[in-house]
């Protein structure tokens, strides 16, 4: 093992610490977007609560960096080639950057998945990627939005008939405005045990690669460094994406928020036990939709939900796409 990091290595480390600072301030919506909109929270307060439970979050659990590090492709295929990895973080911030500029909620985990499978498979062909481990992974991110659909409207049902019951009417609002921002800090701390393991396992990865490492143990320093990566990024704030999943899919108050918030938090927690990444993106905006659902179809902006739906059917071929075009890019710069 060796006790050097070369060029190349700090690269993608750097490149890999942009990218969580990205799908920090990308992703800020997932945790305080419907505390905002139902002013449950302060913008400054919603953002402090965000980021400190997204670094929380990050050192729980390593179970999704491992996934990431070994599940998506053959690692020592790139023993001999790290410029795939290199090409794929070039391309998901790139994706990342030009779906916020949009104001679009996409996935940073589609992108970072789709890119480094592209960038592997140009590098190395079909035996560069582990296609057992990659199935594996889009099961959970093609799964996880419909779970959420169905957890948002299952638990908006649950209140709205405990309401009834309890004839709360009158307080129901207060009481689960208090209630919400317990829901918005488990929704940045569900967070940050899933995103913000994709970068250790992108790191950890490049360690192996480069050989300073012989097993897929994430480090102290790489999981110190990635959560504070995370919540700066969420600190800076989304504001663009923070307005279309907060205001943009369904009508939110506090009992509703509350239930998108405790909807999305179990399925992302529940993957994260599993060691599955999942879009936190998707998984928060499904939630929503299903909370909206219990009103009627109506109630239901189905323009932002066609467009939410139509980035998370392309940001993974178009991110696969962009990390093969990095790949050769890169090996046309450095031969």
């Amino acid at each position: 093992m060796t006790e050097t990091f070369p060029l190349s290595l700090l690269l993608i480390i750097l490149l890999a610490l942009i990218f969580d600072y990205i799908n920090g301030f990308h992703d800020t919506a997932n945790a305080i977007a419907t505390s905002l909109a139902t002013g449950a929270l302060a913008p400054r307060t919603a953002v402090i609560l965000a980021a400190g439970m997204n670094l929380l979050g990050a050192f729980t659990f390593t179970g999704v960096a491992l996934t990431i590090a070994e599940g998506i492709i053959t690692p020592y295929a790139l023993l001999q080639n790290p410029r795939a990895v290199t090409a794929a973080l070039l391309a998901a911030v790139c994706w990342n950057l030009l779906t916020w500029y949009r104001g679009l909620p996409s996935s940073s985990s589609h992108a970072l998945v789709g890119a480094l499978a592209g960038a592997t498979l140009a590098a190395c062909g079909p035996g560069g990627v582990n296609t057992g481990g990659l199935c594996n992974i889009l099961q959970s991110l093609i799964l996880s939005p419909p779970l959420a659909l169905l957890a948002g409207f299952t638990t908006m049902l649950i209140i709205t008939l405990y309401a009834r019951l309890c004839r709360l009417q009158g307080g129901l609002y207060n009481r689960f405005r208090q209630l919400q921002r317990l829901g918005a800090a488990l929704q940045a701390f569900s967070h940050g045990t899933n995103d913000a393991q994709k970068t250790m396992g992108i790191i950890t990865l490049a360690l192996v690669l480069a050989g300073n490492q012989e097993t897929f143990t994430v480090p102290l320093w790489v999981k110190i460094c990635s959560a504070l990566a995370l919540a700066l990024g969420t600190a800076r704030g989304g504001w663009r994406i923070i307005r279309t999943v907060g205001r943009g899919i369904t009508p939110l108050d506090p009992p509703a928020g509350f239930a998108a918030d405790l909807g999305s938090g179990a399925v992302i927690l529940g993957a994260t036990l599993w060691g599955l990444p999942v879009s936190t993106t998707h998984v928060i905006s499904s939630s929503i939709t299903g909370v909206g659902l219990t009103r009627g179809k109506g109630a239901v902006h189905w323009s932002t939900v066609g467009k939410i739906l139509l980035a998370w059917l392309f940001t993974l071929p178009a991110s696969a796409a962009m990390g093969a075009a990095f790949y050769f890019l890169c090996l046309a710069l450095a031969p």
